[in-house]
């Protein structure tokens, strides 16, 4: 048995799918002889006969029969073996991209499973997700709905989440209820397509009065000035979350009820390759529930973690 290698355990297993040499020497990529003397050899290290043979036709002998089973289930443990093994090794490359916001201990989390690539182009959450369901990206960490995932083929699981808050002039830094603050949608769905649909929804939901900008000022100084023209608190968007406030304004927190962002991480729902899932499994196992499912915690419908 010393001298019995994985590489004939799959002729065998190929042989006895294809009861045709020829057939399973083409899908083994070897040559009709070399599969034949590699079978040989096999029967002879095993000290049975595995297959009964003729010019027309092939079978499976009672012997070949019986272990093919357990061949089979020796080939799944062998190639689990080398699933754990390359994620151990961290060997296999995985591109992620991101919008603004990433966990801090993500290399960290990663260093073991796989080399991660982070990708240099920072883009908005759809533009992302795109990405991912057409191969430029293997995961991506973005805002996504469940008829996205659906659409584009994709798996999703809870990877970060951001309770917005909102920003007003004066030093009253007391709670606002959503009903009395409002929240900006901006013309340019280019770069801020995720966020005026859930803008619009969370203005619906909650009674905030959504206002129509045309100047990019979801954040950054534009998005201060519209807090100071506006007669309500404004919502911050998840992208201004760490942006410090001029002295003038303030941070407020929004109850009844709390709003919350939600970041996925994303992936194409068949993907299959070792590397890819170890790093999902390292970022998001453990993650928990972030405070979105607490009784007064608002997501729009359409979220996957609702």
């Amino acid at each position: 048995m010393t001298s019995v290698e994985l590489r004939q355990l799959r002729y065998f297993v190929a042989v006895a799918e294809e009861l045709n040499f020829g057939r399973a020497a083409e899908r083994l990529l070897i040559a009709g002889p070399s599969l034949s003397q590699q079978i040989k050899a096999l029967e002879r290290d095993l000290g049975v006969r595995l297959f009964d043979r003729d010019r027309r036709s092939v079978s499976l002998t009672a012997a070949g029969s019986a272990l093919l089973p357990h061949t089979r289930a020796l080939l799944e443990r062998a190639d689990d073996l080398q699933r754990r093994a390359g994620r151990l090794s961290g060997s296999e490359p995985v591109r992620l991209g991101y919008v603004n916001w990433l966990p801090s201990d993500l290399t960290a989390r990663t260093a073991t499973v796989a080399q991660l690539h982070l990708d240099a182009w920072v883009a908005p959450s759809h533009t992302q997700a795109a990405r991912v369901a057409a191969g430029g990206l293997d995961l991506a960490v973005c805002w996504v709905r469940t008829e996205d995932l659906e659409e584009r083929g994709l798996r999703a699981r809870l990877i970060g989440a951001d309770r917005l808050y909102a920003v007003a002039g004066g030093d009253d830094t007391s709670d606002v209820a959503a009903r009395d603050t409002a929240v900006l949608l901006d013309a340019d769905t280019t770069s801020w397509s995720s966020w005026n649909v859930y803008a619009e929804e969370l203005a619906q939901d909650t009674g905030a009065r959504a206002v129509r900008i045309s100047n990019g000022g979801i954040t950054g100084p534009a998005f201060f000035d519209h807090v100071r023209r506006c007669s309500r608190p404004v919502i911050n968007s998840p992208k201004g979350q760490t942006t410090p406030l001029p002295p003038d304004l303030v941070q407020r927190p929004v109850t009844a009820p709390e709003i919350y962002w939600t970041w996925s991480l994303v992936w194409r729902e068949n993907e299959d390759r070792p590397a890819v899932l170890a790093v999902v499994d390292a970022l998001c196992d453990g993650v928990g529930d972030l405070g979105i499912r607490a009784p007064g915690a608002w997501l729009p419908d359409g979220d996957p973690h609702r």
